[in-house]
């Protein structure tokens, strides 16, 4: 969940239009979010049995919590602001194209 935080909200690679390098391609300039950045979270597991997924029906645990992470965020900001984002990372530029 704190990676689809930092998804909506941080995470972007830049490229040098001149010739397409990413340039932020190190921790020094690419945010991450850590769990030391956000409050207390709580995932609760439904125990379901699903037979499509595979033969076995598990699923896995780690791509539960960031699927729908930054598509909530942005239905929150759509909902406080009324400005839809479908461009990730949501920053304040999207939201106010004209004042900032």
């Amino acid at each position: 969940m704190v990676m689809g935080l930092s998804m909506a909200l941080h995470e972007e690679s830049v490229v040098d239009p001149r010739f397409g390098p990413v340039v932020n391609h190190d921790l020094a300039d690419y945010h991450v979010a850590t769990c030391a950045d956000v409050g207390d979270v709580q995932a609760h597991r439904i125990d379901e049995h699903d037979p499509h997924v595979n033969p076995m029906g598990p699923t896995g645990i780690g791509g539960i919590g960031i699927v729908g992470t930054s598509a909530a965020v942005a239905d929150a900001v759509h909902h406080a602001t009324g400005v839809r984002v479908r461009d990730l990372p949501i920053t304040p530029d999207k939201l106010l194209p004209g004042l900032v």
